[in-house]
């Protein structure tokens, strides 16, 4: 088989539903690499959140925030920023709302407030502390994606007042935010171009409303066992759970392992 370029989301794909990475997927990526596969990562994590997993994996190209910063054997491709002054606009309202906000860019995280209960709960369910306190975060760096922390119904009333931000939920209290029109499919196109393969070379498996851009990008497409109904409609194969080797599954149904 001539070389593929293979993408895996990391939440509900890479790791299980404990945040935990079953013994037989990392043992499928270390045979993909070792059939001479061009291994990736493509989250909506920032780089800093999944350092410890490139390590564990031996992956160096990734897409990270949806696809607003993407590396290339340890290398950024793509960078692409929030409005800065619309990120402060956004900031403002948000305050006026008593909705916190969380900045990040590649190396860190910072959040407006010193301590909220939806920040800890959402920023918890992905393992990670509340993070720490500096609303100046975003002055003179660029921001790659904020957390705003309300519900599906107050964020409303944001997509129509910010049209030049994309609004994507992942937790009951907390969206994404992001520039318009940016997906983890951007992200995976910069990758293959870089790599000179075509579309038909790439394979993706994911399981979130994030994933659905990549998913609709190429025909091998996979999606998780636990992945929604919505998410599983776009992609042309669905494997098992997570939970249930979905990853080994899913690569054998393929032909890549």
């Amino acid at each position: 088989m001539s070389r593929k370029l293979i993408f895996f989301d990391i939440d509900g794909t890479l790791l299980d539903h404990d945040k935990k990475l079953p013994a037989s997927t990392e043992e499928a990526i270390a045979t993909l690499k070792q059939k001479g596969h061009y291994v990736a990562i493509a989250t909506g994590r920032a780089p800093f959140m999944f350092e410890k997993l490139r390590e564990r994996l031996g992956v160096s190209t990734y897409i990270s925030f949806n696809g607003q910063y993407v590396v290339k054997d340890n290398k950024p491709i793509v960078k692409n920023a929030l409005d800065k002054q619309e990120l402060i606009r956004l900031t403002e309202t948000a305050i006026s709302h008593d909705h916190p906000i969380v900045y990040m860019d590649e190396k860190d995280m910072k959040a407006n407030i010193p301590y909220h209960p939806r920040i800890e709960t959402s920023i918890g369910s992905l393992k990670f502390d509340h993070p720490a306190y500096d609303p100046s975060y975003l002055e003179g760096r660029n921001i790659y994606q904020s957390l705003l922390f309300c519900t599906k119904e107050e964020q409303a009333p944001y997509e129509k007042a910010f049209p030049s931000f994309d609004f994507i939920r992942w937790h009951e209290f907390s969206t994404d935010v992001l520039p318009s029109g940016g997906s983890k499919a951007i992200g995976i196109e910069a990758v293959m171009n870089e790599l000179a393969m075509k579309k038909e070379d790439v394979y993706v498996f994911g399981d979130g409303p994030n994933d659905i851009e990549m998913l609709q990008f190429t025909p091998n497409s996979v999606a998780m066992g636990n992945a929604l109904p919505e998410i599983k409609a776009v992609a042309g194969f669905v494997t098992k759970d997570v939970d249930a080797d979905g990853i080994v599954h899913g690569l054998k149904h393929m032909g890549l392992l």
